[in-house]
C-alpha cells in the first residue's frame, strides 16, 4: 500500500487563500470549478492543500475573480470585503468604470432609501 503524501505547507496556505477568495466572492466550489474550467474535486483538493495549483489554473482563477495572482498567493489576514472589492475594481477594464459607478451609486441610493424607511 502506497503511503499518503504529506501536504506541503505552501500548498495548504495557497489553498486556504483560494478558498477565502472564493467564499468572499460567494461562489460554491462547483460554480467556481465551472468558471475556472476544472473539476470541483480539484478545487476541493487545492483548497485542502492536497495538491498544488498550476500556474495556468492560478492565472484562470485571477481572471475569474479579477484579483491579482500576487494577492491570491500572498493574501494577508486583514484582507476584507472592501479590500477585495477595491482590488477587483482596479483590475476592471477602464471602459467599464463609468457603468459600474452608475450601478454602484444606484445600489447605494436604494440601500439608503431602504434604511430611511426603517427609521
Amino acid at each position: 500500500m502506497k503511503p499518503k503524501p504529506e501536504k506541503k505547507d505552501l500548498n495548504i496556505q495557497i489553498g486556504e487563500n483560494i478558498k477565502a477568495v472564493r467564499e468572499q466572492i460567494g461562489y460554491t466550489q462547483e460554480r467556481f470549478a465551472e468558471l475556472v474550467n476544472v473539476s470541483s474535486q480539484y478545487i476541493s483538493d487545492v483548497e485542502r492543500g492536497n495538491v498544488g495549483v498550476s500556474i495556468a489554473t492560478l492565472k484562470k482563477i485571477a481572471e475569474v475573480t479579477s484579483i491579482s495572482s500576487d494577492s491570491i498567493l500572498m493574501r494577508k489576514s486583514d484582507y476584507n470585503d472592501v479590500t477585495l472589492i477595491m482590488e477587483q475594481l482596479q483590475n476592471v477594464d477602464p471602459k467599464y468604470i463609468t457603468p459600474l459607478k452608475i450601478i454602484i451609486n444606484k445600489y447605494l441610493e436604494a440601500v439608503s432609501m431602504s434604511n430611511q424607511e426603517k427609521l
